[in-house]
C-alpha cells in the first residue's frame, strides 16, 4: 500500500481557495462589542444591504464598526441597525443607519471616499421599545 503525503502549503492553499474563514460569513460580534445578530446580508452586487437586529441600544457605533470591519468585497454597503421589538411588519424600529465604501465601486455607489464610512443614530429611539 502506498502512502501519499500532501505538503502543508498545498493544503493551506486549497483551504484558502474554498473560502474557509471568510470574514463576510462571520456574523458573530467581537468580544468587546455588544450583542447583535445579522438577519439579512446581500452577498452580490455593487450596492449591498445589511440588516442587524439588537435587543438593546448600547454602543450602536461599535456594532456598526464591528459589522463593517468584517467586510472585504468591493461594494457599497448600507447597514441598518434595528431594535428587535417595537417595529411593525412594514416599519422597522430603526436605531441607526450607516454606510461603508470598499474600493472604487463602493465609493461610486455611496458617494464616500474608498474606505470611508458614514454613521448616524436615529434620535429619540429606544430598545427595547417603550
Amino acid at each position: 500500500m502506498r502512502t501519499r503525503t500532501i505538503p502543508a502549503a498545498v493544503l493551506t492553499a486549497a483551504l484558502a481557495l474554498t473560502g474557509c474563514g471568510s470574514s463576510e460569513e462571520t456574523n458573530e460580534p467581537a468580544a468587546d462589542v455588544p450583542a447583535y445578530k445579522v438577519v439579512k446580508q446581500d452577498t452580490s452586487g455593487n450596492k449591498r444591504n445589511i440588516t442587524v437586529e439588537i435587543n438593546h441600544d448600547n454602543d450602536l457605533r461599535a456594532i456598526f464598526d464591528d459589522v463593517t470591519d468584517k467586510l472585504t468585497d468591493e461594494a457599497g454597503y448600507y447597514v441598518m441597525i434595528n431594535c428587535s421589538s417595537g417595529g411593525t411588519p412594514s416599519v422597522d424600529n430603526r436605531l441607526a443607519n450607516g454606510q461603508k465604501a470598499i474600493g472604487n465601486m463602493g465609493a461610486a455607489t455611496t458617494g464616500l471616499e474608498p474606505g470611508g464610512t458614514e454613521f448616524a443614530a436615529v434620535d429619540d429611539r429606544q430598545c427595547p421599545a417603550t
